[in-house]
């Protein structure tokens, strides 16, 4: 039994019984390191993470690799999406060091958590011409001990690497409203014009890049954008990478055209593909769009919520197969004999072989057969999701195949609740539950909020990181968690009009800037400034699978202040630390659009103007016109009476949209407040 048992990360408890005699990241596995003069074997990935398994099955679990690791290192493992910084720090040497990443990640380093060697996968017996996992260790265990001139030489070069910091400064200069333009072009010169996306494979849902062309849309009328936005959502939805019966979308598809996905559910993908489908849905009034928001939606409060309220992580992409073998895709596939059997018992053969003819099962199967016992992934042609949706009697056959796929044995869940993605959720269930009028998803965002305060919050009045049923909360939080949760409870105080929510929004953001701050060069750290020290201290600048705490951040600092009053210092702050993130990125956002996708959101809201709100007094039918429409430049206050000047003399019963918190004259009923907020 190692050391991984007690650890909050299912990630790390799956290695618990390993032969290998693992550490978790802390100051224990460096002392041994030391004085035992042994150099550490850090592996780091995720629970969901099909080749972490892979390498598991094989090397961690195999008793000879195990004796060999255990001779040699000093043996540390780490769940990524608990310590993003220690992830963040070694994925960029690895990538320095062989031009590519990925999980797992293998790094050799000093007990100074120095690396002088990294990699990714390494099998268990030789592929090609690259070494296997134990030639690799006997390897790095020879130059240790016979060539440690060398091995210090490269561990400095990385460790130089790791510490130079991108010649990007504060200059004052923000992008002006027509950078939006040149992005435009340049994403859609990077979309796929046959299956939608952006680049070949593997294609990720890019949802940032595609709320960005919806905004250009609505601000511009652009028809290309919306095009661009529509295919791809289209095609998304219609393809394997959507759960044609119990909602929700895969992490990414392995081929271009959205067919087969890496099966693994992660929580953050959804959480952040609400937006678009939810945006495309009031901009064209389209159905389909709101049903994936509806079924997305469900699939995370059936399969993903915790009954306290907080949100898991993640569901595996391997489950068990009929023979007990742990397979991927296993619960999501089926064979043509499956699906006919089971619909013509229920609905009858007419049923079945509609079914069968819509979603493309075939008796060969629709992509690379595998061990899974089936080889056909639901899914429709390109824009036949909405046909679909009008079709009872695909419906039925959903419900049931639905209803007998729960029989299967589950993948594994990830029950950790990460702060950060639950901030990121938060804020699309509050947006999507104002936009709806659907009360269920506002009481699950309260919820969420609730807990998040009353589980992640620490007596200090300090945020952390993870939290889990059976170890309660770990782990200092980051930049990005305090980031996503200002956005988060911003956004719930504009769907309640609870003062509560702004509060904490506001609370929230003082300590990120308190204590994340670049106060040299100006941004966010990743880490606060009197967190752990690592060989280098992180900054996370681009947006990825998950936007940036740069991009999050200047965001909701400028929407925050827009709700705070013009005399309150703080409220200044927040403003000046989002002009310095667009000054510091925004340049650079507009050249490449993919990496700063939600950065451009910051620049609309800081180039084109924000417009302020406010309806003092018991008016559901006002609050209801601004909710009526997409406006992602307009901010709500409402509900509960706030203090400062963007309610002073303000009174009950009416509207005052404002600028800057000047405002227009004064509205009471619904037709004039709608040609206010059309107009210019």
């Amino acid at each position: 039994m190692n050391r991984l048992q007690d650890e909050t990360s299912p990630y790390l408890r799956q290695h618990a019984d390993n032969p290998v005699d693992w550490y978790p990241w802390g100051p224990e596995a460096f002392e041994v390191a030391r004085t035992t003069d042994r150099p550490i074997l850090l592996s780091v990935g995720y629970s969901a993470c099909h080749w972490c398994h892979v390498m598991a099955h094989e090397s961690f679990e195999d008793t000879e690799t195990a004796e060999l690791v255990n001779r040699l290192f000093v043996n540390v493992k780490v769940d990524r999406e608990e310590r993003p910084d220690v992830d963040a720090v070694y994925m960029e040497a690895t990538q320095a060091m062989t031009g590519h990443g990925g999980w797992p990640m293998t790094v050799f380093m000093d007990h100074d958590g120095r690396p002088f060697f990294c990699g990714t996968y390494f099998p268990k017996t030789r592929r090609g011409n690259g070494p296997t996992f134990m030639q690799l260790c006997e390897a790095i265990d020879d130059a240790w001990r016979h060539r440690r001139d060398g091995v210090e030489d490269q561990a400095d070069q990385l460790t130089e690497h790791l510490r130079r910091r991108p010649n990007l400064t504060v200059d004052g200069n923000r992008p002006r409203i027509e950078a939006l333009a040149r992005a435009e072009a340049i994403l859609i010169g990077q979309h796929d014009h046959r299956w939608g996306g952006f680049g070949g494979a593997p294609k990720f849902p890019q949802s940032m890049s595609l709320d960005f062309l919806l905004r250009q849309h609505l601000r511009t009328g652009s028809s290309d954008a919306l095009g661009t936005a529509l295919h791809s959502l289209d095609a998304m939805c219609a393809g394997g990478i959507y759960d044609h019966l119990g909602g929700g979308f895969a992490r990414y598809s392995v081929d271009e055209a959205w067919l087969v996905p890496h099966f693994e559910k992660m929580l953050y993908d959804n959480a952040l593909l609400l937006r678009p489908y939810l945006h495309a849905w009031q901009l064209t009034g389209n159905a389909s769009y709101r049903r994936v928001v509806e079924e997305t939606i469900s699939y995370l409060l059936r399969d993903l919520r915790h009954p306290a309220g907080g949100f898991f992580s993640a569901e595996d992409a391997d489950s068990l197969d009929a023979t007990g073998h742990s397979e991927e895709g296993t619960f999501y596939v089926w064979s043509l004999d499956e699906v006919t059997d089971v619909l013509t018992e229920s609905l009858g053969e007419p049923a079945a072989t509609a079914f069968v003819a819509r979603y493309g099962v075939t008796r060969s199967g629709n992509f690379e057969p595998s061990a899974a016992g089936g080889s056909n992934i639901l899914f429709l042609p390109i824009g036949a999701f909405g046909a679909d949706s009008d079709d009872p009697e695909m419906a039925d056959a959903r419900r049931v195949l639905f209803e007998h796929r729960e029989r299967r044995s589950r993948p594994g869940l990830d029950d950790k609740i990460l702060t950060e993605w639950n901030g990121l959720l938060l804020a699309s269930l509050a947006e999507a539950a104002s936009a709806c009028d659907e009360p269920e998803w506002l009481n699950a965002a309260i919820d969420l909020a609730e807990f998040l305060c009353r589980e992640l919050k620490g007596d200090d009045g300090r945020w952390r990181r993870s939290w889990q049923t059976h170890g309660g909360a770990r782990h200092a939080a980051y930049a990005h968690d305090h980031a996503t949760l200002v956005d988060g409870f911003t956004r719930l105080y504009e769907a309640t009009g609870r003062l509560r929510w702004l509060e904490e929004a506001r609370a929230t953001a003082v300590l990120l800037l308190d204590h994340y701050w670049d106060t040299v060069h100006g941004g966010l750290y990743t880490t606060a400034h009197d967190a752990e020290a690592l060989v280098a201290r992180p900054k996370d600048l681009m947006d990825n699978a998950t936007p940036s705490a740069a991009s999050t951040a200047a965001v909701a600092l400028l929407r925050l202040a827009a709700l705070g009053s013009a005399d309150d210092p703080t409220t200044e702050r927040f403003t000046s630390a989002a002009h310095d993130l667009l000054s510091l990125l925004g340049t650079v956002a507009a050249d490449s659009p993919l990496a700063f996708a939600n950065l451009l959101a910051a620049v609309e809201l800081d180039a084109g103007g924000i417009r302020e709100v406010v309806v003092p007094g018991d008016r559901p039918d006002l609050v209801g016109v601004v909710r009526s429409a997409w406006r992602p430049s307009v901010v709500l206050a409402w509900g509960e009476r706030g203090e400062g000047s963007l309610w002073a003399d303000r009174a009950d019963g009416f509207a005052y949209v404002c600028e800057g918190q000047e405002c227009r004259l004064p509205v009471d009923n619904a037709a004039d407040l709608t040609d206010q907020l059309a107009g210019p």
